[in-house]
């Protein structure tokens, strides 16, 4: 299954582009969940949500309906002397997001690591102590260095049954390439945009600022094809971090709309929203300019 989503879904400059003129905050999940059927809790790598508030996602949304999360920063952002240390919020992050693990919503947690983290014996250490103690939850790994793309990295990263996540974002040197190379049955693909001007000196806000083009995004449609098509991979998840002026929610529907014409029908998991009849239908797409949309067209259509 193939399932397309964004990083996060409560933000005010939603409103309008995304969501109906007037939406709050708590009402913002259950229209999302109505466009896409997975999205990523990025709000996590801050501080661990409480589980109540876990619990109440998973009430908000349908039974097929699924979340990933990000580590908090205390897991992956940590100094050299305390890799190989396992926080107490990595415990703490597994218990608040139990209801979802419980109720089959949660696929997996990201691990994002900063691009200060480099292939050492006391990297792989940090790696292995994190697998140890998220030992029931799948995980993939987010490397952002190059040095990462080795041969040795994907057989460390099979052996502890974690995925690797592909990552479209600007072709500095020091960064990752786009990669098709799957290590767990999870494959996991993050867009982060292409704005170079601002990668190194943005904040969380202005460094993911683009909107793809059709050009652009094609040959990540064939990639996942070809991460589709790895004999271990089951899942393929793909996510939009440019979420700026919801553009990450209209590319999203953009490149579903273009796996749509390479994968089979049944293959992309869609949301559903419920029909006239009362039963849960698969929602339509919506037919998207590629060249980009404006706030004045109004919120997507679910």
């Amino acid at each position: 299954m193939v399932s397309v989503g964004t990083c996060g879904f409560s933000y005010k400059d939603w409103v309008g582009p995304v969501y109906p003129r007037g939406t709050k905050p708590p009402d913002m999940l259950p229209l999302y969940a109505t466009i896409f059927p997975v999205v990523e809790i990025d709000s996590s790598y801050y501080g661990v949500p409480p589980q109540a508030t876990v619990a109440s996602w998973a009430r908000k949304t349908p039974p097929e309906f699924r979340f990933t999360a990000k580590l908090p920063s205390t897991a992956t952002h940590v100094a050299e002397p305390q890799l190989g240390t396992v926080h107490d919020d990595v415990g703490l992050f597994r218990a608040s997001f139990e209801p979802l693990i419980a109720g089959g919503k949660f696929p997996c947690a990201l691990m994002q690591f900063p691009n200060s983290f480099r292939p050492t014996d006391a990297t792989a250490r940090h790696l292995r102590m994190l697998r140890d103690a998220l030992e029931d939850v799948p995980l993939v790994a987010e490397f952002r260095h190059r040095e990462w793309q080795t041969n040795d990295t994907l057989v460390l990263l099979r052996q502890l049954h974690v995925g690797l996540v592909a990552v479209d974002e600007p072709q500095y040197r020091s960064l990752p390439r786009p990669t098709t190379d799957a290590t767990s049955d999870i494959a996991y693909v993050r867009f982060h945009g292409r704005n170079y001007a601002q990668w190194w000196s943005g904040d969380n806000v202005t460094r993911y600022d683009h909107l793809y083009t059709a050009e652009e995004l094609g040959p990540w449609a064939d990639r996942l094809v070809d991460l589709a098509a790895h004999q271990d991979v089951k899942e393929v998840l793909a996510f939009f971090n440019n979420h700026r002026r919801g553009q990450a929610a209209r590319n999203a529907q953009m490149f579903e709309s273009m796996l749509a014409t390479r994968f089979p029908f049944e293959a992309i998991r869609k949301a559903m929203r419920s029909s006239d009849d009362g039963r849960d239908t698969p929602r339509q797409l919506a037919l998207l300019d590629p060249a980009g949309t404006s706030d004045k067209e109004g919120p997507l259509t679910p």
